[in-house]
């Protein structure tokens, strides 16, 4: 149809002539309230991030002198982050003479990430920055099933 006379239809409807897809051939219109459109569209993309996650960047800090119940502690605090799907960072402050002997703190950020490797990667291995030594970890993405996902595996059956 041209366009002056898909204009001419709006006009006698007090609507708009609006353009949904202009990239194929012949470009697509629609007759439709224009200002109810953005409105609706704006109501669907507010409710869209509605129910999105925010990731957060979590952090626990060690020091190199740290008891192991206390290391374990703190492991377990980083793994309950990683399970709710945030990023953690990992920080081993250093203070006064520590600062002589990064490995303490480079040994313990690998102790801790062989605790959680399991369920996370790291995304910044270990670099000092000034008095801390610091790692980030970010969850492992959940394990698709293989095969498409209709209804159980056989595996899945023998097992019951």
């Amino acid at each position: 149809m041209p366009v002056a006379r898909a204009l001419q239809i709006a006009r006698e409807q007090n609507s708009d002539l609006v353009e949904v897809a202009p990239t194929v051939q012949p470009p697509v219109c629609r007759v439709l309230d224009y200002g109810k459109f953005k409105y609706e569209q704006s109501r669907r993309e507010r409710e869209a991030r509605k129910h999105q996650r925010q990731v957060e960047t979590r952090q626990v800090r060690f020091r190199p002198k740290i008891t192991p119940h206390d290391m374990e502690l703190k492991a377990r605090v980083t793994e309950k982050l990683l399970r709710e799907g945030d990023k953690v960072k990992v920080s081993v402050m250093f203070r006064g003479r520590e600062m002589s002997y990064p490995e303490l703190g480079r040994n313990l950020l690998v102790q801790i990430y062989e605790k959680v490797k399991e369920i996370a990667v790291i995304e910044k291995p270990a670099s000092l920055e000034g008095r801390f030594m610091t790692m980030i970890l970010v969850p492992n993405a959940p394990k698709q099933p293989k095969g498409g996902g209709d209804g159980p595996s056989p595996q899945a059956a023998t097992e019951q």
